[in-house]
């Protein structure tokens, strides 16, 4: 297994000011402070299932609303994401996985190919979640994918209830990137024909 694939972030602008640390080879050991409770809630389940130890602590100017938030932590996971992974050696590349939670089944499948890329098929009917905007689970997947060179699909089969939906998508994130980032002991460098991504 490699060694030492950690990322740290920090991020500071005018609307917000985060710090994280990302351990790939960890056991999902977890400290989040985001003062946005259901998005804080969601990475602790990210952590839990892609077995990552993640720490975050972000403030921003959520009296103006959660969006700097919310898509500045993104930012920081793929970058720090990217910088965990290094040359990508041995890893397995794409992860899936379909993750139900109640009436909701989600299916989330990425490529850590270095190109960006997000679809995402999910149709929400809520604004709000406490005081998490529902249309910035978007922004958060998005952010991450630009930042980490991240191929990602999303897609919701069925689902009804908006808490559901987005818990299974982190779960199902969680447990796709884990298998993404595994390494396969048969590859020498970088699993690609290319010999790079």
């Amino acid at each position: 297994m490699a060694t030492d694939r950690t990322g740290q972030i920090e991020r500071k602008t005018a609307e917000t000011e985060v710090k994280l640390n990302l351990a790939l080879d960890g056991t999902g050991q977890h400290e989040i402070d985001t003062e946005v409770p259901f998005f804080s809630h969601m990475l602790t389940l990210f952590a839990v299932h892609s077995l990552c130890d993640l720490k975050v602590k972000a403030r921003g100017d959520i009296a103006v609303d959660d969006h700097h938030t919310v898509e500045d932590v993104g930012i920081c996971l793929g970058q720090a994401l990217k910088a965990a992974l290094k040359e990508k050696k041995g890893i397995n590349r794409y992860g899936e996985a379909m993750v139900p939670m109640d009436e909701a089944l989600v299916r989330v499948v990425l490529d850590l190919s270095g190109r960006s890329y997000l679809v995402y098929n999910v149709e929400l009917k809520r604004e709000m979640i406490g005081n998490f905007s529902v249309e910035n689970a978007k922004e958060f997947f998005q952010a991450v994918a630009n930042n980490a060179g991240m191929n990602l699909h999303i897609d919701l089969i069925r689902g009804d209830n908006d808490h559901h939906i987005i818990e299974a998508i982190f779960k199902a994130f969680g447990r796709a990137l884990q298998k993404a980032v595994a390494i396969e002991s048969r590859v020498e460098g970088v699993w690609s024909s290319k010999k790079t991504l």
